[in-house]
This record gives structure tokens, C-alpha cells and sequence, in this order.
């Protein structure tokens, strides 16, 4: 069966760095796209980065570019999201999801309501 396990969260200052990871089973990623995603106490679902590594593609919300780093090691079947500067705004829980990737343009991609499949997510918490 399809599992996304996503882990890495944690506790960490502002300015620290943290590197999430989405290890998935069930599913290859010549058909799949992974994309990362947060929600906040309160707040919607919202689309961080993406990768689609069949195509070399990559797509980033706005609030993380030039911060937030996505990659994937296929053999391992894992995709990584590397989380630099972080901000206290960057305080949410982090999801992973599967997609097929039949979408062109930023917009599908970190769309939630397109996603197939879940992880149950990992706890990101940034204070000083």
C-alpha cells in the first residue's frame, strides 16, 4: 500500500536550519510527483515546494524561495526539503503528498486538493 512517512520536524530558533524528510513506499517516482506542504493552528493548507524528479521540475511557494531547498534520492525513494532561515512564520505541521504528475505550472503542483496520497506529518516549531 502507498505510505508517506514525513520526519524531521523539531523545535529550533529563529535563523536555525532544519531538513525535513518524506520517505515513501508504494509508489515510484517516475509516476509520481512528492510535494511538501504546511498548515498552521488555524490557517489553510498551503503549498511549499514540489518535485518532480522524472522531469527535473521544481516549484516553490513564494514565502520560501531563495530559503527552502526540495530534492529527492530516488534510490532511497525520499525526498528532502531542506529549511534554512527559518522564521517563526515557518512554525507549522509539514505534510508530504503524492501526485501524478499530469499538471503544468506552479499552481496544480501546490495545490492540495490535486494530491492522491498523504503522510500524517511532522511538527515544525520555530521560537526563540
Amino acid at each position: 500500500d502507498v505510505q508517506l512517512q514525513a520526519s524531521g520536524g523539531g523545535l529550533v530558533q529563529p535563523g536555525d536550519s532544519l531538513r525535513l524528510s518524506c520517505a515513501a513506499s508504494g509508489l515510484s517516482f517516475d509516476d509520481y510527483a512528492i510535494g511538501w506542504f504546511r498548515q498552521a493552528p488555524g490557517k489553510e493548507r498551503e503549498g511549499v515546494s514540489c518535485i518532480d524528479s522524472s522531469e527535473g521540475r521544481t516549484y516553490s511557494a513564494d514565502s520560501v524561495k531563495g530559503r527552502f531547498t526540495i530534492s529527492s534520492d530516488n534510490a532511497k525513494n525520499t525526498v528532502y526539503l531542506q529549511m534554512n532561515s527559518l522564521k517563526p512564520e515557518d512554525t507549522a505541521v509539514y505534510y508530504c503528498a503524492a501526485i501524478r504528475p499530469h499538471y503544468v505550472g506552479a499552481y496544480y503542483y501546490l495545490s492540495p486538493d490535486l494530491y492522491d496520497y498523504w503522510g500524517q506529518g511532522t511538527l515544525v516549531t520555530v521560537s526563540s
